[in-house]
This record gives structure tokens, C-alpha cells and sequence, in this order.
């Protein structure tokens, strides 16, 4: 049975009463994958916005499985040091991992982002040596839009994330980076210029389902439910 594990920021852990784009993913794989899979994860709170904690369970699909590894305001800065034992512990396959944006706004430039990246798949590898990652470029937000130097290190990251990938590839441990939607607009597809709308979690369900099934033939082409 694959075991996929989330790891993400605010856009992947989601807020109380939100379907998030994990939910989207799972609905997505429940018609497309075709063998039997499990969501996994030592986590399973939605960030509640009005206490600022992660300690909501109101998920706006209860039956959906609400395992993670992701959180509010953490970065690859904060999951490189959890990752191997999440991994271990959880028996981790896949990885579908959204993670840089918060890294970018506060603790980190794009080359430490970078080389934080690198730690976390390796931390990762030790963990299971044949572990397989997905993992999405950081999408720019609101702020990439005022701050030049800002938008100046998300693309550095990109490109520096996209040469990590394709340098640290191989076939016993596959990476895998899935493209940006192309038609991704933070003025519809967030409702505050970061944090997806329902919209925007189909639309980054999608960028890493077609990314798996046009490179592993894993799952469809993503068709919203």
C-alpha cells in the first residue's frame, strides 16, 4: 500500500472548516490511482485563525483522512529537522511537498532555502532510501507584487530548487518537480493574496497530480470532483 505524506506550510496545513488542497488530492487519487493507498502523518490539526493555533479539527469534510506534516508559518527551515523521523515513523512512500514561501518571507535567503531543501531529502532518504518526493515551486503571493527583492528570491529559489531536483534525482529515491498552474491568480484563487481559495486547492491539487502522472504514471490527469 503507498503511504503519502503532505508536507507543507499554511497552504497545506488550512484553516477550520476548509477542504484544503490535501482534501482535493485525496479525492483526486481515490478515482485515479487505482490500489489501495493511505494518507499519513504525525499531525492532524487544521491552524484555527481565531485562537492563532493549530488546534482545529473542523474540517469541512469529516470523513476526509487528516494525517500531515505541515504547519503555520513553517518552512523548510522547520520540517528539515522533522523530517527523518516522520518518514521513519510513518513509513512514508511518497512525499508531496509545498514548502519555501514562509522560509523566503522571514528566516532564510534562496541560497540557505536551497540548501535547506538539499538537508531535507537527504534527512528524508535516510529515513527510507526509496522514498519518492513531489515537490511544488513557491507560488509568489500578495507580497512578491510590492516587494521587488522578494520576488527577486522566490524566482532565485526556483531556479536554484529546480537544478536541486534534477541534480539529486535518481531511480531508487525519484524527485519530482511539479510545474507552477499556469493559471494560477492570486486575486481569485487565494482569498487574502496567499492561502488558496477553493479554486486555487484544485488548482494545486492539479499541478502535482498531472506532474505524477506525466512523470511516474502515477494516478490521471487531475479532474476536479
Amino acid at each position: 500500500m503507498l503511504r503519502i505524506m503532505f508536507v507543507g506550510d499554511s497552504q497545506t496545513i488550512g484553516s477550520a472548516g476548509e477542504h484544503t488542497w490535501r482534501h482535493r488530492m485525496w479525492q483526486h487519487l481515490r478515482t485515479s490511482y487505482g490500489a489501495p493507498f493511505r494518507i499519513v502523518g504525525p499531525r492532524t490539526a487544521l491552524y484555527d485563525q481565531a485562537t492563532g493555533a493549530p488546534d482545529s479539527y473542523e474540517y469541512a469534510d469529516p470523513d476526509f483522512p487528516q494525517q500531515h506534516l505541515a504547519g503555520w508559518g513553517e518552512g523548510w527551515l522547520h520540517m528539515t529537522p522533522l523530517i527523518g523521523e516522520s518518514v521513519r515513523a510513518e513509513r512514508a512512500d511518497l512525499l508531496l511537498i509545498s514548502l519555501g514561501l514562509i522560509d523566503l518571507g522571514f528566516y532564510t535567503d534562496a541560497e540557505q532555502t536551497a540548501a535547506n531543501a538539499r538537508a531535507f531529502i537527504a534527512e528524508a532518504r535516510l529515513a527510507n532510501p526509496r522514498v519518492a518526493m513531489a515537490i511544488l515551486p513557491v507560488i509568489p503571493n500578495t507580497r512578491a507584487d510590492t516587494d521587488a527583492d522578494f520576488a527577486v528570491e522566490v524566482d532565485r529559489f526556483n531556479e536554484l530548487l529546480a537544478k536541486l531536483v534534477a541534480d539529486l534525482d535518481t531511480d531508487r529515491s525519484p524527485l519530482l518537480l511539479a510545474s507552477p498552474p499556469a493559471a494560477y491568480d492570486i486575486n481569485f484563487d487565494t482569498y487574502d493574496g496567499t492561502h488558496p481559495s477553493a479554486d486555487g486547492e484544485h488548482k494545486l491539487a492539479a499541478a502535482f497530480a498531472d506532474a505524477m502522472y506525466q512523470g511516474w504514471e502515477l494516478g490521471g490527469p487531475y479532474e476536479a470532483a
